[in-house]
């Protein structure tokens, strides 16, 4: 039977990887003219959106921020919600497909297993798991940050007899929850929106919780397409002024101080980005609520006390909404919520909490905590995260010229420069990943903008027959060592969260994102690239790039 990778030998780039940015990459390197595929693990576009199909999943980013900028693309498309469904982005992707013909260079259901570069012919040696092999002169990789999940070594759960599925390999085919009893571990992103649609239809709801989710309100609302028409003549300005902001969102922290505003100031300020939902609430506070403790305190306050007017039982206010916070509000990921605190009003749901008694085994029948009582499941949710940020390049073997893994260098802490190259790791990309603004930004903002860095990196060695770019071990360690420096300021890494790595034993615990904003993130690496790739050297000789000409450059 002819497949058509057969084909596919030497390519000047390979995406790996057909969400948001392998498609961006994919539509910007084809228009220059440069042979370029796709290979996708999963058998349709979408990435995350296509892979996550547990219930209640959908977007943080509200409309119109989670989307492609590229005109061809929302000059016609209706979305029906402001924070669109896992549901509604598959039906966007293959909008994107009928517009931009994306599926023609994509191969579906390959998985790349390793990739190491030949510097003798200056090409990645690029393997799939079925076993084809592809030379591509330069590789992007565009596999997310949140691609390998975690699930935790708990006894027993290969005796439990119900159905559990960890929510990243929820099945196509929807599981029945309604008159089920269902036991959700976890209440990060994926375990709130579960929790909220298990809620009203199980026969019993019970929710092992750590760490209360600080969750924001998301204030979801149906979009009508008149509205739609009105909005899409502000899209370029929106846009454009999303790279202005320290989020990737159109709209700023306030410009104050939390302590410099009028007790009056602050409330009011924080009712009316309450009222108007998701992130505008942290993303638009006060310019140093994530580094002033005092500040973040009072602004958790608030928080506080608008969660608790929605629970009746005082002991579940504490728990779900401490008097003390656990950590900084900020430091662990908000989730956003439409119904969350209203599901533990109900009589079948229990909240156990975790820091009280622990898990002690599953059983056959369910959930043993350590207090010797056995919680009866028909489901069991593991909303148990990923390994977040490295694991997604980590789980491929992926080696240097040096032949050590990216596994084996990132193993004692993690040296990327700029959060898309590694020392050692010639012509090869990643996008949305570790040492990059990823964890607080806008995921199509921030994927644009490193996107089109990479496109203008890749042009200008094609135009001037540069074979390979080496990041400097200097450059990589300066850029190492601002994450770090900046990271461990800002209060955003003091929790035992993902962003730090600390959600997975035995892995590294250090700031693992650029926490400087989106908008200097991209002055820095435009700055980088108008200076002639600064911090970079061409075609393996020994003096980094500082704008030589051609015929500077080593050969």
């Amino acid at each position: 039977m002819y497949n058509p990778l057969h084909s596919i030998n030497e390519l000047d780039v390979l995406v790996v990887g057909a969400g948001f940015s392998g498609i961006y990459q994919l539509y910007h390197i084809r228009k220059l003219g440069y042979s370029v595929k796709i290979f996708e693990a999963a058998s349709d576009l979408g990435g995350v959106w296509f892979n996550n199909n547990y219930p209640g999943c959908r977007v943080d980013s509200d409309h119109p921020h989670y989307q492609f900028s590229l005109p061809e693309l929302w000059g016609d498309f209706t979305w029906k919600e402001r924070y669109p469904s896992a549901r509604e982005l598959r039906d966007y992707f293959q909008y994107v497909d009928r517009k931009l013909d994306v599926k023609n260079d994509v191969f579906f259901d390959t998985r790349v297993v390793a990739a190491h570069f030949d510097e003798a012919i200056s090409r990645w040696i690029v393997t799939t798991e079925q076993g084809h092999v592809v030379r591509p002169r330069f590789l992007v990789l565009c596999v997310g940050f949140a691609s390998k999940s975690y699930t935790p070594q708990f006894k027993g759960l290969e005796k439990f007899k119900g159905i559990w599925y960890h929510t990243a390999h929820w099945p196509k085919d929807d599981v029945e929850l309604t008159n089920k009893r269902v036991g959700v571990i976890g209440t990060g992103a994926s375990g709130v929106q579960v929790i909220q649609e298990a809620g009203p239809i199980a026969s019993h709801l019970t929710v092992f919780q750590r760490t209360p989710n600080m969750a924001l309100p998301m204030r979801q609302k149906v979009l009508e397409s008149k509205m739609q028409e009105e909005q899409r003549m502000l899209n370029p300005s929106i846009f454009r002024r999303s790279r202005q902001t320290g989020g990737g969102f159109s709209f700023e922290r306030y410009p104050k101080s939390l302590f410099s505003a009028t007790p009056e100031e602050r409330l009011l300020y924080w009712e009316d980005t309450w009222a108007q939902g998701g992130f505008h609430f942290t993303a638009s506070n006060f310019n140093d609520f994530l580094m002033d403790e005092a500040a973040n305190r009072e602004v958790y306050s608030f928080w506080r006390d608008k969660v608790r007017n929605r629970i009746l039982d005082p002991k579940l206010q504490e728990i779900l909404a401490p008097t003390v916070p656990p950590h900084p509000l900020g430091a662990k990921r908000c989730s956003l919520e439409q119904s969350y605190y209203e599901v533990f009003n109900q009589p079948n749901v229990t909240l156990i909490d975790l820091n009280q008694t622990d898990i002690s085994e599953v059983t056959s029948k369910g959930v043993t905590t350590t207090n010797g009582i056995e919680h009866e499941l028909d489901v069991l949710v593991l909303a148990t995260g990923f390994d977040s940020l490295t694991g997604s390049l980590t789980q491929i073997d992926i080696r240097g010229v040096d032949g050590i893994s990216i596994s084996e260098k990132w193993a004692n802490g993690v040296y990327t420069n700029l959060g898309m190259t590694c020392t050692n790791f010639p012509n090869m990309f990643f996008i949305y990943g570790v040492q990059a603004p990823t964890a607080f930004a806008n995921g199509p903002t921030l994927i644009e903008i490193q996107g089109d860095w990479v496109v203008r990196c890749i042009k200008h060695m094609m135009e001037n027959d540069l074979k390979a770019i080496y990041a400097t071990p200097e450059a990589e360690a300066e850029w190492r060592g601002l994450v770090i420096n900046t990271g461990y300021r800002a209060l955003i890494n003091r929790a035992k969260s993902w962003y730090v790595g600390a959600n997975i034993p035995g892995k590294i615990v250090e700031p693992l994102n650029y926490t400087g904003g989106v908008n200097k993130y991209l002055e820095i690496i435009e700055g980088i690239a108008d200076r002639g790739y600064e911090g970079f050297y061409f075609n393996g000789c020994s003096s980094p790039g500082k704008g030589f000409s051609p015929q500077d450059l080593c050969e």
